[in-house]
């Protein structure tokens, strides 16, 4: 039959031919029509029938002697606009993708077979479809939402299979709205997530070991984009959701605020954006609340009292303003607080590290903060990490920050901050970076004890007006150092000698000050020092 290689229309319907479909159809390169329907063959569809590129209708019906699979290359002749495989005796799945390279497709007849599976959710890339009959087969899962979009439909006809009704209650349900709401090329969850399969066995979920119902919710880095939709406010068993660095975008649904079992919500680094929801204040078993790097706007809500287990909260770089909140620093169990990188303004309380005896982290850094630092900071004695930087705190620095002795990290650069550093800061045992640096109004020499804290690494006292000399034995308790920057102040006297016992300096800035005599020949001892700047003192001799 191939040797009439410039046929376009071949119809042997109705007859009682019998054998197989030659493969030598395949060959018929130019073919537009094929129809075999209602003949005595057998064996299966051959696959080269995927060769026939410009085929525009394909009848093979009514044919019991038909078995085996629908090869999958029929699927891919994008000039199709009828196929009929209806009345046979195929089997096996429907391609997840079926639809992708068929744009022109207006009839699909695949009833009274025994095909298997579950109905493919990408049906909706067949927009064209004007009749869709799957009728008596063996179809199971649900029927997928997104047949809605084939809105050119004129036929649908899905009986005598067995599919099943979505229970708009279910977790399924809720994961598959979730899905239908996820957008782009690169949705890792459009061939995992199907109703064929336990959602237990879905990526990214897990199940309670009892109930199977969900419990987790973990999408994290996935490259995901979409809106979240209100179903998610369904899954009644969930402890932990984490859509964090993902393509998140709109409003977080108000439904969510049902979730009372929810331990921890990570929804940090996406694009969301409007309030933060004041409904947060319903869910008093969260322990972790991470929405940091988003497009939040609007103030904190006050309602954040009522998440009395709290522990970590990182509201972080987004567009906040006005207050923070005084009932957020009454809520006991924090250990973390971050609020750095918004527009927030006001005062801090007084009293408020007075309710805050877990509290390890304070970030308020780059806001537009004001007024003193509180007095009575050192109330939260298990600080690890404070940083205050980039606000507009005036006043001194409290003496009383010397009480936190567990301090590591002290960050209050770039603030409108006068008098000294006090003496007390030499208390900080454990501190590893010390930064204090751009305060104009900062003055009077640097404490001597600060350079007996052997545990740090980073000295920033640069860019201030503190005067006086440094000690001669300066670097004899400072086994660890790697940065130290003094540079523009009003320093004098000379580089001490003994600067090599800083062994470990990879950065050493000195320079727009007042020092004088020549410079040390034991800096070449420095062997790990990456930088160094002496510029502008009044050094005198030579270069060693």
């Amino acid at each position: 039959m191939d040797k009439c290689n410039n046929l376009k229309m071949l119809a042997l319907s109705m007859n009682q031919f019998t054998g197989i479909i030659p493969i030598t159809i395949g060959n018929l390169t130019r073919l537009e029509e094929l129809d075999l329907r209602l003949n005595n063959l057998e064996g299966q569809i051959p696959e080269e029938i995927g060769n026939l590129l410009g085929l525009e209708m394909l009848i093979i019906q009514a044919i019991k002697g038909l078995t085996g699979q629908i090869p999958t290359s029929i699927f891919n002749i994008s000039s199709l606009k009828t196929i009929d495989l209806s009345n046979n005796s195929l089997s096996g799945s429907l391609p997840s993708d079926m639809c992708q390279h068929l744009p022109k497709l207006e009839v699909l007849f695949l009833h009274i077979n025994e095909l298997s599976g579950t109905i493919p959710s990408s049906m909706d890339k067949c927009n064209n479809l004007k009749m869709l009959e799957l009728s008596t087969n063996q179809f199971t899962g649900i029927i997928p939402r997104t047949i809605g979009n084939l809105t050119r439909l004129e036929e649908l006809d899905l009986r005598l299979n067995n599919l099943e009704a979505r229970n708009p209650n279910s977790d399924q349900f809720a994961l598959l709205e979730f899905k239908d709401h996820i957008t782009g090329p690169q949705n890792v969850l459009a061939n995992n997530w199907t109703a064929s399969t336990s959602v237990c066995n879905w990526i990214g979920v897990s199940c309670g070991i009892l109930h199977k119902r969900v419990i987790a919710l973990n999408l994290t880095s996935m490259n995901l984009r979409g809106t979240i939709p209100p179903h998610l406010g369904n899954l009644s068993f969930l402890l932990s959701l984490d859509l964090s660095s993902n393509h998140f975008y709109g409003h977080l649904p108000k439904e969510l605020g049902q979730l009372h079992r929810l331990r921890i919500i990570r929804s940090s680094y996406n694009c969301l954006n409007g309030e933060i929801p004041s409904w947060l204040g319903n869910l008093q078993r969260v322990q972790r609340l991470k929405m940091k790097n988003n497009n939040f706007t609007g103030t904190i809500p006050e309602t954040l009292v009522n998440m009395s287990n709290l522990e970590i909260l990182h509201l972080g770089f987004n567009q906040l303003s006005g207050q923070v909140p005084s009932s957020i620093f009454k809520i006991s169990s924090l250990k973390i607080i971050d609020l750095s990188s918004n527009s927030l303004s006001g005062s801090l309380p007084s009293d408020m590290c007075q309710h805050l005896p877990k509290l390890e982290v304070l970030y308020l850094h780059r806001n537009e903060l004001s007024g003193n630092i509180p007095l009575s900071m050192d109330k939260c004695n298990n600080l690890k990490m404070l940083a205050l930087s980039m606000n507009q705190f005036t006043g001194i620095i409290p003496i009383t920050i010397g009480n936190l002795t567990r301090l590591e990290e002290l960050d209050l650069r770039l603030n409108n901050l006068e008098g000294q550093i006090p003496e007390e800061i030499g208390n900080l045992l454990g501190m590893e970076m010390l930064i204090i640096q751009a305060i104009k109004g900062l003055t009077g020499q640097i404490p001597t004890s600060i350079f007996n804290i052997s545990s740090l690494k980073t000295i920033d006292l640069s860019n201030n007006s503190l005067s006086g000399s440094l000690p001669s034995d300066m670097c004899q308790h400072l086994p660890k150092l790697e940065v130290l920057f003094l540079h523009r102040n009003e320093l004098s006297g000379t580089i001490p000698s003994s600067m090599d016992k800083c062994n470990n300096l990879k950065m050493l800035e000195l320079s727009t000050n007042q020092f004088t005599g020549i410079i040390p020949r034991t800096i070449g001892n420095l062997t790990r020092l990456e930088q160094l700047n002496l510029w502008l003192n009044n050094l005198k001799g030579q270069i060693p």
